[in-house]
């Protein structure tokens, strides 16, 4: 199997030793960077993974974040000190698909870095997917065969979890996916009630990436103590 290649970057000089003891341990190729002006310099079609922390020097690991998908759709991982919903909100709006409090465990960190590249490159945007177009809502189109989300004909910039999630509910209109649903079909991980507030941060991007009134989404709509669903 190819080796995997995980840019990471902290202004902590333990942490990046610890990042890369850690992950070439489990036979990762690592790079390592001190705060976001070098991510986006080392970063290029290589990169299997990103790890960001969140406050660095010169660019925090939002505005890196940020800027990244501008670029490209690799997975990222924010590290914080932050445990707040607030914090965790800003981290997915910027563009990032999973988020680990310090401290961590050695077994916390590897599982996640595993369980992203399975997403990405098992069922996310690496992965072969179907090759038709799903039309959902009118005036917004899925190309699974390149992995775009259309409205209007303009392409919309979704993360791979966010896409994810809006296919598998474009995949089968009607259908009410619970929060437990969504969490098992698009993380294929065992669920937890706390994850309820993650996947509420994700479709909340959504809406506002497709410019739906939160409160009154004509895209993803929300089955009051039921879920979600596209009609």
């Amino acid at each position: 199997m190819e080796q995997k290649k995980i840019l990471y970057a902290d202004d902590d000089p333990e942490i990046r030793e610890a990042l890369q003891l850690l992950l070439s341990c489990e036979g990762y190729e690592t790079i390592a960077a001190t705060n976001g002006e070098e991510v986006l310099q080392l970063l290029d079609d290589s990169i299997d993974l990103v790890i960001l922390d969140v406050m660095m020097p010169v660019m925090n690991g939002f505005t890196t974040c940020a800027e990244i998908r501008k670029r490209s759709a690799v997975p990222i991982l924010f590290l914080t000190a932050k445990s707040q919903e607030s914090d965790m909100t800003l981290g997915f709006s910027a563009g990032g698909d999973d988020y680990l409090v310090k401290p961590f465990s050695y077994n916390e960190l590897i599982n996640r870095v595993k369980a992203m590249l399975r997403r990405y490159y098992v069922y996310g945007a690496k992965a072969d997917e179907q090759n038709n177009l799903i039309h959902c809502c009118g005036n917004i189109e899925i190309d699974p065969s390149q992995c775009l989300v259309l409205q209007d004909g303009k392409e919309i910039p979704l993360t791979d979890i966010e896409y994810r999630i809006l296919l598998l509910l474009a995949s089968h209109p009607k259908k009410i996916f619970s929060a437990q649903n969504i969490y098992e079909s698009i993380w294929n991980e065992p669920y937890f009630y706390s994850s309820n507030n993650l996947i509420m941060v994700h479709i909340r991007n959504i809406r506002r990436k497709l410019g739906d009134d939160p409160q009154n989404s004509r895209t993803i709509r929300t089955v009051w103590g039921k879920g979600y669903r596209i009609e």
